[in-house]
């Protein structure tokens, strides 16, 4: 099969379209013919040799994809041969082919096509296990996500809304604000013009938000501790600002803070299946209702990932990158 490799670590041009081998499969896998596969910010750290795959993963990069299955393991009783499908991976997302383990696979949302199904499975499973498992975020809170406009981002502010949510996002133009509004966002912030936690405070009495969704980690530690109501949750999911900060822990105590840390990859095969059957529960039937629909920037074909990169490193897209084989 053909697969994009990371020739040495470095910029996007790094990433070359190459003849490899096929996967194998275990008992409890699937291999799956892949459509597409969508990008993420860890695809851009794994190419910089920041970001190393778990221990038995796939080398390459990619970590969801839609297709269709080309073969089963002798455990897998759910799916059977040329059932069109989405998954979450822990790698190899960007190749003409993959295995899976069979608890990460779910099926094509009713009137989603095979394409853009792959748009789902990372942020839907990013989302639902940080902010909801996690972060218990219920009817009648107040949420603020950082980065509204990227595919973390315009995920959130949908299913949160759908499930009664008062929904902030934070973005760095004009043109993302107005895309976050157009799917739901309460308050829309211009992190470059506006101080975030003023405006959270006067949006709320003085209050503040109920669950923070943060990308951002050491810049942003303290002004989102500042930002959160009582009985807060702080969900830290990147370190994009930088991994070190200081903090006044006076700040925790009166207000009673929480401050998660999470990664999605990371996560056991059994850990991932427990988080995928609640997606499935508690989101595929939003996304078939189109209360929430996919956001989808730019398609382009595999051979094209370099663009792809350069494109997410520039922060001018709105919703998530497609790559299709």
């Amino acid at each position: 099969m053909k697969a994009i490799v990371i020739s040495e670590p470095g910029k996007p041009e790094v990433l070359q379209l190459c003849d490899v081998a096929d996967p194998e499969i275990k008992d409890d896998e699937v291999l799956i013919k892949v459509l597409a596969t969508a990008l993420n910010r860890a695809d851009t750290l794994q190419r910089l040799g920041l970001y190393n795959p778990p221990p038995g993963s796939s080398p390459y990069l990619g970590l969801e994809c839609s297709g269709t299955i080309e073969s089963v393991g002798k455990n897998v009783s759910r799916w059977k041969v040329g059932d069109q499908v989405c998954a979450l991976l822990s790698g190899g997302g960007y190749a003409e082919k993959v295995s899976v383990p069979a608890g990460q696979i779910f099926p094509i949302p009713a009137g989603i096509s095979l394409k853009d199904a792959t748009a789902f499975p990372e942020v839907a499973c990013t989302v639902w296990s940080t902010v909801f498992m996690m972060g218990r975020l219920s009817a009648g809170e107040s949420f603020l996500v950082h980065g509204g406009s990227s595919g973390i981002g315009t995920f959130a502010i949908q299913i949160a809304k759908h499930l009664g949510v008062r929904v902030f996002v934070t973005a760095g133009n004009e043109e993302k604000l107005a895309a976050c509004n157009e799917l739901g966002a309460d308050v829309c912030i211009n992190y470059k013009t506006e101080d975030f936690v003023a405006k959270v405070k006067a949006e709320t009495d003085g209050k503040g938000v109920d669950v923070i969704l943060d990308c951002i980690g050491a810049p942003y530690l303290q002004k989102n501790l500042d930002s959160l109501n009582f009985d807060g949750r702080l969900c830290i999911i990147g370190l994009m600002g930088g991994a070190n900060a200081e903090i006044k822990l006076s700040s925790l105590l009166p207000k009673r803070l929480t401050v998660l840390g999470a990664a999605l990859r990371p996560r056991s095969p059994e850990n991932k299946e427990v988080v995928v059957a609640e997606v499935e529960k508690n989101v595929w039937p939003a996304i078939e209702a189109r209360k929430v629909k996919p956001v989808i920037h730019k398609y382009l074909p595999l051979s094209q990932a370099a663009e792809a990169h350069s494109l997410m490193e520039s922060s001018n897209h709105i919703g998530k990158i497609l790559l299709v084989t």
